[in-house]
Order: structure tokens, then sequence, then C-alpha cells
């Protein structure tokens, strides 16, 4: 799965999933332009994939901040001169429930990142990826879908809203040539529960194989969904779960 002279943007790049991602493209001989809040963190990523051999472009940006994500892709152009794939990774979750004090905020603040985040990015990149005949990768979560946890609603809604986007995006790009995906993990050993009343045993009796993913599986995925190896594949959502939605 050769990724010599394609340009990859990944968004949520600098940790978990997303700096695993980067990672796997880079491997793959990608250029890599990767997005996050945390500066110090984004260097360490770049810093793995530069050892790789990949060039590498860092994109300090908050994805829930409009001024700062509509510069996102053109940054990436302006030094690259072009996109080929686009991994929408960016996201976080938060607990409220409908009944919480909170909950409009939490609201606001999961959809602005999970959400809006991405189809802000996606209008800015559409034009670009459709000159390269390249593709989307959105990663989404088996929460779009599954109802496990109280207390999630903002986070299971921005996931669904993520399935659908791409489905709708995907019949709309295909007679440009471009192809749209999702990847629905389940429980994986990222950040992403820091600061949430979570342990991972409790996740893993979530799963059938009883166990979590880590990072590097789900970036294998979403690199072999954006490889030519799948050029037939567009409107599909990739689950990756341990088996979360058979229980």
């Amino acid at each position: 799965m050769s990724f010599v002279n394609k340009v990859v943007l990944v968004t949520g790049g600098s940790a978990g999933i997303g700096a695993s991602t980067a990672e796997a493209f880079a491997k793959e001989g990608a250029v890599v332009a990767i997005v996050g809040r945390n500066e110090a963190k984004l260097k360490a990523v770049a810093d793995r994939c530069k050892k790789l051999g990949a060039e590498t472009l860092t994109i300090k940006a908050d994805v829930a901040k409009d001024q700062e994500a509509d510069t996102i892709v053109k940054k990436t152009i302006d030094k690259f001169g072009k996109l080929d794939v686009l991994v929408n990774n960016a996201g976080i979750l938060r607990e409220a429930g409908i009944l919480s004090d909170h909950f409009l905020k939490t609201y606001d603040e999961v959809m602005n990142i999970n959400m809006r985040g991405a189809v802000r990015i996606s209008y800015f990149a559409a034009p670009h990826i459709i000159k390269s005949k390249g593709n989307i990768v959105n990663v989404s979560s088996v929460a779009g879908t599954c109802t496990t946890r109280p207390n999630n609603l903002a986070y299971r809604t921005s996931k669904a809203a993520m399935n659908h986007f791409t489905r709708s995006l995907a019949l709309e790009l295909a007679p440009h040539g471009v192809r749209v995906n999702s990847i629905s993990p389940g429980p994986v050993h990222t950040d992403i529960f820091e600061g949430l009343q979570v342990n991972e045993e409790a996740l893993t009796k979530l799963t059938a194989l009883n166990r979590m993913s880590e990072p590097c599986e789900i970036a294998n995925m979403i690199v072999y969904v954006a490889s030519d190896k799948a050029k037939g594949i567009t409107g599909s959502d990739y689950v990756i779960d341990n088996g979360t939605l058979l229980m």
C-alpha cells in the first residue's frame, strides 16, 4: 500500500489514533500534515514520522474554532501543493445527561469538535481532493450505533451524525471519483477517556473478545481504506470493535 508522493492530512494527530495514523502513512511513504492543539505532542509525532523518512507539516489548530479550522487545508496546500487524503480524526468525549445543568454546554463542545470541525475541513478540502482523485476517511465510533453507556448523548449523537455525513458526502463526491468512508472503533487505549470515570476493565467487558484495541490497529484500517486496495469502497463504515456490537 504505497503512498509515495501522496499528501495526507490528519486532524487530531497529536496523540492516540491520529498519531498512529500519521506514523502509519509515513511508513508507506506519504507526506504528512498533522493537526492538533498541543504543540509539544505534535512535534513529537512529527519527529517520529521524520525518522520514518516522511516530510511533515505540523499545524497547531483547534478544529472547533472556525478561524483556525479554516486555515488548515490552506496551510497544507501552501506547503505541499496538493491534498490526496483527508483523515477527520479530531474528537472528544464528554459526558452529561439531558437533565444535567451543563448538558447544552457539553453538547455544543462535543458537536463543534466532532462534527462541525470535520464538516468545515471537508468543505475546504473537497476541491483539492477532487483534483487529486483522492479520498476522505472519517473516524467515527460504534457509539454512533449502540447505547451501552448513559450520560453519553452528545458523543453518540455526534458519531451517528458522522456516519450519515460520511454516506451523504460519499454519494455527493462519487461522480467526481472521490471515495468517502468511515472507521468505527470500539474501546481503544487512548487518552480520550482522560478525566472521565471510566476504567479499562469496564470497557473491556463491553467487548465480546474481552480486549481493547491499540491505536495502531485503527490506523492500519484507515490506511487500508485510503489505499488503492479499497478503490471500490465508498460510503462504507468499517467496524473494528472487538465485538462490542455483538454484546
